[in-house]
Parts: structure tokens; sequence; C-alpha cells
């Protein structure tokens, strides 16, 4: 349980972070921070009088301008209950006095003890806490029992989404209209507690409201973590280990929303041209609620998204490699004897692999771009080439992946016994389940290939899929003979693309390859290297990476963050050992890794026995480590530089010693 909610805070964490989350941070800095400014922090003194009437007297009585608070709380501001006179600038600056009037007394009370009413400051100080606290109740809900309850209810899985809508338009408008506000606040005065902190009650309220407005809009990046709740929720397979893995994952995404509240908040304490502009703050971030409605409404936020570098690919990838979150997250997919050989394929092979018949296309809700959306069998294409190309419309890595797989579709459909693509949608989202919305999302990417609604996730259970994108290449015979989970790889899936209609058409005259530019995000570092069976993504060698005992050939020009081998290895799901009897070309008897790395320093985690040989070539010089290896995997430093290089390093191992993955800094 503490392992599941560890992955769901780390893979929360990275989400946080992503440029998925880059359009709630403005109404997250004005309405959630900036909004939150804490009273107590303004300059002024507390100064107590025997009836309001009295105090305004006092005002009219002070320097020129003198202007009367009446106190009050709104639903997105709260107000002392005490007179406090203060100036909004320095005197010598002609700034205006205020006057902030206690509520009156009846005749013959006396007068209290100066005071500030504890609730109003209380609201202030826990408003970036409660819109935070509302975003990740309503997340959690609707990720995981939003699409079951609007099911079971017959409503429209996108009535959750559009109430979200309407509900931060609402209060964007109470933001900038104060009647407005006051409509909106009747409620909640029902609801508070009757006394001094009435108005606490409702700031609570409307700043919680606010919170589960953007916690229903809220669609972060897809990520192992994130697929894994949803399939749970979309399947009903929701338990106790699900609920922690949810609700850890949505602090984890919220804790950066949180930072960045509170940032504003401090900002608004800090600057007085935000304490001297309090009317003007409310109306922008009364605008930004609005903007944000719209541009989710609309799905405009996808193209700002698009336009940004991912720079939290690699820290995704890291998350979803480890083999203990995959165990964790039960990544492996239910095995069947219908999908059982699919293991054979490695991800994102440059080579044709042999993975066994393609599981049929099972539980489809629609089919779109069909003649008269009727529905379409994989025997019925047997003779042609078929893509089966995972996605889901708001997915902002799909829509990275989608211009390559239209321009193939465009390209090869007519050539030879022809090419197909399948787009099987699979929702992430319960607004994803709507037809009207997967219509529109298909139209504004371009789609005009075949769709298959896959709303209760059984041909991506079929398939045992757990990523968006995923491409599942399959041949004239219906064999699945290549897989690609995520993006990028586009060159060598085109390639084999090629060659399977060339298979299945000897004389066939292919055009030219497209000239799609690879959006892929990349950083300056290689990303982890895994050598274990079907996580070996970099393995960039003529010959396919499969279980077993091989001999291999290294490649001469390697590729920029991949690797090969030359040698005999054995293969498996933990890693590649060099057989005993080991082909010419490796030094010490061994085998040997040759890697094209980015980075400063390189580590390889080795495991076994023996003495391991790096030669490390980077601007022209070679360097060379020796390695002990002994006992139980462990990491060892290939190379540890002074700064960022590029080059090549080639790993002599001898037999006895397992390779599992190199790791760069």
């Amino acid at each position: 349980m503490l392992t599941l909610a560890l992955i769901g805070l780390l893979g929360g964490l990275v989400t946080g972070i992503s440029p998925c989350i880059l359009p709630m941070l403005p109404v997250v800095f004005f309405a959630g921070g900036v909004q939150g400014a804490r009273p107590g922090t303004r300059e002024g003194a507390t100064v107590a009088g025997p009836s309001g009437d009295q105090a305004r007297g006092a005002a009219r009585a002070g320097a020129p301008g003198a202007t009367v608070s009446s106190g009050t709380a709104g639903l997105f501001d709260g107000a002392p209950d005490a007179v406090r006179i203060g100036r909004s600038a320095s005197p010598r600056r002609g700034g205006t006095a205020t006057v902030d009037v206690a509520p009156a007394r009846p005749a013959g009370v006396s007068a209290s003890p100066p005071r500030r009413n504890p609730g109003a400051g209380r609201v202030h100080a826990g408003r970036p806490f409660l819109v935070i606290a509302g975003l990740v109740v309503s997340f959690s809900l609707v990720t995981l029992l939003g699409s079951i309850v609007l099911s079971a209810l017959g409503l429209p899985q996108d009535l959750l989404r559009w109430a979200g809508v309407v509900l931060l338009v609402l209060l964007g408008v109470g933001m900038i209209v104060p009647r407005f506000e006051q409509v909106l606040e009747r409620p909640f005065t029902r609801l508070a507690a009757v006394g001094a902190r009435g108005g606490a009650a409702r700031q609570d309220r409307g700043a919680f409201v606010l919170g589960l407005g953007l916690g229903v809009l809220y669609a972060p990046c897809a990520g192992p973590v994130l697929a894994a709740i949803t399939v749970a929720g979309a399947t009903g397979h929701i338990g106790v280990d699900t609920v922690v893995l949810t609700v850890s994952f949505a602090v984890g995404a919220a804790i950066p929303l949180l930072v960045f509240a509170l940032a504003g908040r401090r900002v608004a304490e800090r600057v007085s041209a935000f304490r001297t502009h309090l009317r003007a703050i409310r109306i922008t971030g009364g605008a930004l609620v609005i903007v944000l409605a719209v541009a989710l409404a609309l799905n405009l936020t996808s193209a700002l998204q698009r336009a940004l570098p991912d720079y939290t690919s690699a820290l995704q990838d890291k998350v979803g490699s480890s083999q203990q979150v995959q165990q964790a997250l039960d990544l492996g997919g239910i095995v069947t004897d219908q999908n059982k050989d699919l293991s054979k394929c490695s991800n994102g092979s440059p080579t044709l692999q042999s993975c066994g018949q393609a599981p049929p296309l099972t539980g489809i809700t629609k089919w779109l771009n069909t003649a008269g959306d009727k529905p379409i069998a994989l025997d019925d294409l047997k003779g042609k080439v078929v893509l089966i190309d995972f996605w889901t419309y708001s997915c902002i890595n799909c829509q990275r992946a989608i211009p390559h797989v239209r321009a193939w579709y465009d390209q090869y459909k007519d050539v030879g016994k022809g090419f197909e693509v399948v787009g099987v949608h699979t929702p992430e989202f319960a607004f994803e389940r709507e037809t009207r919305n997967v219509v529109a999302g298909a139209k504004s990417l371009g789609v005009t290939y075949p769709v298959a609604q896959d709303n209760a996730y059984s041909t991506w259970t079929t398939y045992r899929n757990r990523y968006w994108p995923a491409e599942y290449l399959v041949d004239a015979t219906g064999t699945v003979r290549h897989i690609r989970f995520g993006e990028g790889g586009y060159g060598d899936t085109e390639k084999l693309v090629r060659q399977l209609l060339q298979q299945a058409d000897p004389g066939v005259t292919l055009p030219a390859a497209t000239e799609v530019k690879d959006t892929t995000p990349h950083d300056g570092t290689t990303p982890e290297t895994y050598f274990a069976l079907g996580k070996a993504k970099q393995y960039r060698g003529a010959q396919d990476y499969a279980s077993g005992t091989h001999a291999f050939t290294a490649t001469a020009d390697q590729p920029q963050d991949t690797f090969s081998l030359d040698g005999r290895w054995t293969l498996d799901h933990q890693g590649a050992t060099p057989a005993k009897a080991s082909g010419a070309g490796s030094a010490g008897g061994g085998s040997t890794v040759h890697l094209a790395y980015r980075g400063t320093n390189v580590y390889a985690v080795l495991g076994g026995s023996g003495n391991v040989t790096a030669d490390v070539t980077s601007g022209g010089r070679t360097t060379t480590r020796s390695i002990d290896v002994s006992g139980s995997p462990t990491l060892h430093p290939v190379l540890e530089g002074s700064g960022p290089t590029q080059g090549t390093v080639d790993l002599h191992v001898p037999p006895g010693v397992t390779v599992y993955t190199f790791t760069f800094g």
C-alpha cells in the first residue's frame, strides 16, 4: 500500500510540473493565491468606537479623501470586523486614508477592546489550500467514479465537464460583478455558521467550490500511473489500492499548484501595487477564470501544449519503465491465449518481428469514418497491411503522433494490396466517451481513417495495452510484426510499413517516404537504457532482440541514444548476459555493448562476477576504465565527466556478468 502511495505521489508530481498544467497556473495564481492575501499584512491601526456612525464621523474628521469600508466578507474575499484606519500610500505622497467600520453596537453597550475578526484572517490564509483541496477531491471522484455514475444514471459522459465550465464562468463573473457575487453567496449564507465566522464560512466554500470546478476540468498529461487509474475506473475494478493510488496521484499533481498559489499570495502581500489595486486584481482574476473555462470548453489549450516542449517526458519514461512500478500497476496486462505472443515483440524494434496473430477488435461501441459507420473486422482486412493505433483526442502525446499516422495513411492507403489504419479511441477521461466529442476531436486533428470507440476498454485490454499512443503493426496475414509504445520512432515504423507492403505485393512501386517533422520532446541526456526483453526501447541493431541466445553484430554508425550488441548474448526479461562461447570481435573472451550516449555521467547496472572494460570515446579521445563486478546487481560508474559530452561507449563484458541498464546524468 505504501509503495502504491509513493508511486502515485511521484507520478502526480511529474505530471504537476508538466506543460499540461500551464493553463491552470494563471487562475491558481490570481484566484487562489492573490485573492488569498492575508489582511493582517496590510498597513493600518485597529481602532474601536461606540458605533458605526461614530466611526464614520471619525473618518469625516480625518484626512481628506477618507473612505469607509463596511467590513463585510464576500464569497471571494474577507475583511476584518474592527475599525481600521490607515493609508493606501505614504501621507507625504497624498495617500488616501481608509477606515474599516466595525458592526454597530446597541446603545449603552461599552466599547470592546480593539480586535480583528479571526475568521477573516483565517479565510485569507487558508484560501490557497481550500482551492487545491477542492481540486484534489473533484479530480479523484471524477476520475474514479464519474463515468460509472453517469452511465448508471443514463446521463451524457461530458456532463461533468460542462458543469465545471459553467461553474467556472459563474465564479469568474462573480469576481467581476459584485451584485452577481451576492446572488452566488445566498446558498452559502444559508449554510454558513451564524456569527462572526459567517463570512469566513462563505469564503471557505467559495474557494473550495472554485477548486471543485478546476478539478472537474483538470486533464493532466497521460502517463503510466494515470493510465492504471483510468483503466481501473473505466472497468469498475476499484478497490482500496486504486483509491490510494488515485488520491496520492491527485495530491502529487496538486502540490506544484499549491506552491504557485502560495507564491501568488506572497507576492500580493509583499508588493504594494497589489494591495492598492485589489478591485483590479479581482477583475483580472475573474477574467482569467472565464478565459480558462472558454479555452477548455473549446479545447484551445491543446494547441498551447503542442507548441511547448514536453520537458517531463524523460521523467515519465523513467517512472513507466521501472520494473517495480510496472509490477505494482500491473502494466503487463491480462495474458490470454489470444495475446500471449505479443510479448515476443520488443518495444520499438527497428526490425520486423513475429508476435502472433493480432487479437480481434472487441467491445467497440461506435465506428467512425467507415462506410455507413459500419464495423470493421481484422479478418476482413487480411491481405492489407494494418496499423492499429491506440489514441485519445485530448492526449497531447497522441496529438503529436497523429500527424505521422495521418501522413502514412494518406501516402500508402492505395499502394499495392492496400494499407489501413484503425484508430482505437480508448478514453482517458469521461468526456472523451461522448461520440460528438470524439468526432470534433478527430476533425480538428485531421483524422479521416476509421476510428473505433473503445469506451469499455475491451480492445485495450485484449491487446494488453497501457499507453497513449501505442501502435501495433499487422502484416497481410494478420500477424503482429511491430509494437511501439509512446511517441517517437516514426522513421523506423514507416520503414517497416514499406517493407510489409513489399512483402504483400513484391511488384509494388512505393511512393517516396513521408516528411513530417518529429516533435517528440528530447532533453540533453540519453534516457535510461534497458536490456530486458520488452523494455529495450533503445536497441538499434541488425539482428532481432529476442529471447534466447543469439549472435549479434554491432552497428557501425550507431544512432544517438541507442545501443547494439556484438558477439553472442543470452537475452531474457532481466537483462543481457554474454554466452560462454562468444564470437570474434569482443574483448577478453566476452561480448560487447556499443552505446551512443549524451550526458555528463554514464553508469551501468551490472551483476554477477567478472571484470568489465569500458572504452569511452568523445571528441576524438578514448579513455578506458576497468570495472570489477561481484555479487548482486549494483550501479557502476562508466564515465564521470565535468560537463555534458556525447560520444560512444564500448562495454566489453565477460561471461558471468549481466548488463541490466545504463543510466545517465
